[in-house]
């Protein structure tokens, strides 16, 4: 009988904590490059939405995506607005590494986008290294369910300097922890950058305070999926290691995490596969 009380109680358990969950998206949809040819935007941005939608994405940080982009995103995510802005001048010209968001489940309570260099409140500022400009988007949401805050960041690392990457993970680590205190964070982006390489080692080294998690290493469940999330439009990835991650600080649980690599006759929605991790806090 005992047993049988127990074994209820844990179940009811495991669905509170479910149905009080957030699913976690981070998806560089590559661009709009017409020498993408059958890869190109247009014949992409159904699959994306479709993505999105199907997992059911509470916040999904994009990454490389042109105003245009954003647009035709917004107008197929029927129950989600976004944040954020064009890295090149800070309204809508350059890519945006933006976060959308479930207005059915998340309020807004505050956002704004900072650069990654020197100057980080300058618009178009270049950093260090840098061959383009990068960003990162932030903002703070209220659960409608839990009524919990809560901070994410999207970002999108440089992909050519190597100081630009490790100082940019500084300048990151810095930021969250000013803006975010001591309030639960989420961190999206495509790093450019293997967990073995120093941007990496910077963001997640335990000897530091200030560190974020790699939600993959504390999932309830194992990893789903490839492991590596740049396929190239390729028949499949390109290595066994991601540049794209979801990060986590101040807590939360995560239950489930995957590397979604569906394909539709051979093709994918994007040349990086998107991250999915299903957390609670």
């Amino acid at each position: 009988m005992k047993r049988s009380i127990a074994f209820v109680i844990s179940i009811c358990c495991i669905l509170s904590t479910q149905a009080q969950s957030l699913n976690l998206m981070t998806f560089n949809i590559r661009l709009n490059v017409a020498s993408d040819s059958l890869n190109a935007w247009p014949y992409r941005k159904d699959k994306v939405a479709s993505q999105i939608l199907f997992h059911d994405a509470n916040i999904v940080g994009v990454q490389e995506a042109l105003y245009d982009q954003m647009m035709d995103l917004q107008a197929r995510l029927y129950r989600y607005k976004y944040v954020g802005v064009g890295r090149e001048d800070g309204k809508e010209k350059g890519e945006f590494s933006a976060i959308f968001y479930d207005t059915a489940r998340l309020q807004l309570l505050q956002s704004q986008t900072f650069w990654l260099s020197e100057q980080p409140t300058v618009p178009g500022s270049k950093g260090w290294d840098a061959a383009i400009t990068r960003i990162v988007t932030w903002a703070k949401f209220k659960d409608r369910k839990t009524k919990k805050q809560f901070y994410a960041f999207n970002t999108h690392f440089d992909h050519m300097g190597k100081i630009a990457r490790r100082e940019s993970a500084k300048l990151l680590l810095k930021k969250v922890k000013e803006i975010a205190g001591f309030y639960p964070v989420v961190v999206t982006g495509d790093f450019n950058s293997k967990p073995s390489d120093e941007p990496i080692q910077v963001i997640t080294d335990p000897n530091n305070a200030d560190h974020l998690v790699n939600s993959k290493f504390i999932s309830a469940t194992e990893h789903y999926g490839p492991t590596g999330t740049f396929n190239g439009f390729k028949s499949r990835e390109t290595d066994d290691e991601p540049i794209d991650y979801i990060f986590l600080k101040n807590g939360g649980r995560v239950l489930k995490h995957a590397t979604l690599s569906q394909s539709w006759e051979g093709r994918f929605s994007s040349d990086h596969f998107p991250v999915f991790a299903r957390i609670s806090f």
